[in-house]
């Protein structure tokens, strides 16, 4: 009896051990990229982001004169206040009025522009860097790769991080 729940001990042991390698034999290979971390880093990135703000600088001169315009007005409306006839006085209120109404239009109109032009430039990058991850992924035999920020990730060891070799590809890419 002693016999026979020995062997029986064995036969399921030797079975557990030789069905394990089985089950583990497939490692999961996952990558994560950090998208923000290409627009800050990569070189296409860069010129992305010095592009911006050489059109926010622009955009913020253009809105600084006529910002100047209505302060200049507002002074001499003032300062005229006085010796101006009720009527006059009416005109130049409208008229400094419709200077504000299109210092806050051209205002909300430039935000917008800017944000148009940010978002076309990111999505052109986007794309270029996904497919650039898609190479990789197939080429490397990724399981899974996700986007570090999108995908809520919250921990994961610096080993599966291929961010930089993202970069490295796509500044080859973005540089021709």
């Amino acid at each position: 009896m002693k016999k026979v729940v020995g062997f029986m001990v064995f036969t399921m042991v030797f079975l557990l051990s030789a069905a394990l390698p089985v089950f583990s034999a497939d490692v999961a290979k996952i990558g994560i990229v950090d998208f923000q971390k290409i627009i800050v880093t990569s070189s296409a990135g860069k010129l992305i982001q010095k592009t911006l703000q050489a059109k926010g600088d622009e955009f913020s001169q253009k809105l600084q004169s006529m910002q100047k315009e209505i302060i200049e007005l507002e002074k001499k409306l003032k300062r005229e206040s006085m010796v101006l006839s009720q009527e006059k006085r009416n005109e130049e209120g409208r008229e400094y009025r419709i200077k504000v109404n299109d210092f806050k239009q051209s205002q909300k109109k430039l935000q917008r522009d800017l944000k148009t032009l940010e978002t076309k430039e990111l999505q052109k990058m986007e794309k270029a860097v996904y497919e650039i991850v898609q190479k990789i992924g197939k080429k490397e035999g990724y399981l899974l790769i996700i986007e570090k920020k999108t995908a809520g990730v919250i921990y994961h060891p610096g080993s599966i991080d291929i961010t930089a070799r993202v970069i490295t590809a796509y500044n080859k890419i973005s540089s021709k």
